[in-house]
């Protein structure tokens, strides 16, 4: 069993990421989008959510409001805070409160002096991740910047959705911790461990993983959900409403949706196990099929991953050649990282399989991670033909070349009992 998280250590390790990353991917992005000023503006309780990951881990928050600047006007990038408090390590404070109280006219005052010609700012209508700027914050900009300067601002995706969904190829290494820590303790969740037939319910299972989560001193970053399908019927309900908490009785098929935060990375994985009893020693033919079924749905997915093709691209390609192979299936898969829901292209959401307008728009890019989620549905002549739905979830990392699971995937249903 993993150790307890050393919270100091994290923060320190995670700082060190921040300040490569900061180093590394900022100057590439706005390069790449020809920009030479970029403001991102952050108020307490109005986060923005890619200032957020560019702030020490002791930063809860914004405090007050923090403004963060980048200049991209010669060698290296200019980074700095019009802030009331320093940014330790990361962003010098420039902020000169007895020269300009004014925290607006000090930041026009800045911008004046670097005169940059683009000034991004983060609005979109596609990315959460990339709509930061609040209205009031965004007026207050424009008026203190003036007419000249205001004139210079420009909203693209390119720079925060970039941020957020680029990996540094040291990032691998921690994604693939995070992704052995969750998989041990859904591994546990669907053993006896997490289990007791006939009397733990699917919501005992949700609790039981938030608790092994905290006792490893983190947290998950959505609450999990635990779900059965049984000979008598699919007792999930919808995709769209939770289930009812059931009572976990051998012979059921347990599904389990998870995540943890490992030093500040997401993970999201979703697998199987069967609660064996009689004289059973295994699972029955036709879901262990089942699960066949879905694995080569995630080997389609992944297959089709190439830099340049859009989300809605690769989404059509892989249910086409699903379709091909009988497999009846929905693909649902979305960036993976710094949220668990990260910015980048969606490839597909469940209730919308013929594309994603806006989202699924945005092309693939190297260096990159991905929760590779998807369904398969199939028949199960053990269960009276009924259908059963595989719903795989497991993380993934594209280089640019090959999509690969960061630590493996679940190819035969656990076993409990």
């Amino acid at each position: 069993m993993q150790s307890r998280l050393d919270l100091r250590v994290s923060a320190d390790r995670r700082d060190e990421t921040t300040r490569r990353r900061l180093d590394v991917i900022v100057p590439r992005l706005m390069d790449a989008a020809g920009v030479d000023c970029w403001v991102l503006v952050s108020r307490e309780y109005a986060d923005d959510p890619v200032a957020m990951t560019m702030l020490p881990a002791t930063w809860m928050s914004s405090r007050r409001r923090t403004i963060l600047v980048f200049f991209r006007l010669g060698e290296p990038v200019e980074r700095l805070a019009v802030s009331r408090y320093e940014i330790e390590g990361l962003f010098p404070a420039v902020w000169d409160l007895e020269r300009e109280p004014d925290q607006w006219r000090a930041l026009a005052a800045l911008i004046h002096e670097r005169d940059p010609e683009r000034i991004a700012i983060n609005t979109s209508s596609d990315f959460a991740h990339g709509d930061g700027l609040t209205l009031s914050e965004h007026k207050a900009l424009v008026e203190a910047l003036g007419r000249d300067l205001a004139a210079r601002i420009v909203s693209t995706d390119d720079l925060s959705v970039g941020w957020l969904e680029t990996r540094l190829p040291e990032e691998r290494s921690t994604f693939a911790e995070a992704c052995n820590i969750s998989h041990d303790v859904l591994r546990r969740a669907l053993s006896t461990e997490g289990v007791v037939p006939g009397r733990t319910t699917t919501f005992d299972l949700e609790w039981w993983l938030r608790a092994a989560v905290q006792a490893l001193g983190t947290e998950v970053w959505f609450h999990p959900t635990a779900s059965v399908q049984r000979r008598e019927g699919d007792l999930r309900g919808s995709f769209s409403t939770l289930p009812e908490p059931v009572t976990i009785m051998p012979g059921d098929l347990l599904h389990i949706d998870f995540g943890i935060v490992w030093h500040g990375i997401c993970t999201d994985q979703q697998q199987h196990g069967y609660v064996v009893g009689g004289a059973e020693s295994s699972v029955p033919e036709g879901l262990a099929a089942a699960m066949v079924s879905a694995n080569r749905l995630q080997d389609i997915l992944m297959g089709n991953f190439e830099v340049g093709r859009t989300g809605n691209e690769v989404l059509q390609s892989s249910l086409d050649l699903a379709t091909y192979e009988a497999i009846l299936g929905r693909i649902y898969t979305h960036p993976i990282g710094l949220h668990g829901h990260g910015a980048g292209p969606t490839i597909g959401l469940w209730d919308q399989q013929g594309g994603v307008p806006g989202a699924g728009d945005r092309v693939l890019a190297a260096d990159t991670a991905w929760s590779i989620e998807l369904m398969a549905e199939s028949r199960v002549a053990e269960w009276d033909d009924h259908p059963v739905r595989i719903m795989l979830e497991e993380d993934a990392w594209f280089d640019g070349e090959t999509c690969e699971f960061l630590d493996g995937r679940q190819n035969e249903i656990w076993l409990i009992g």
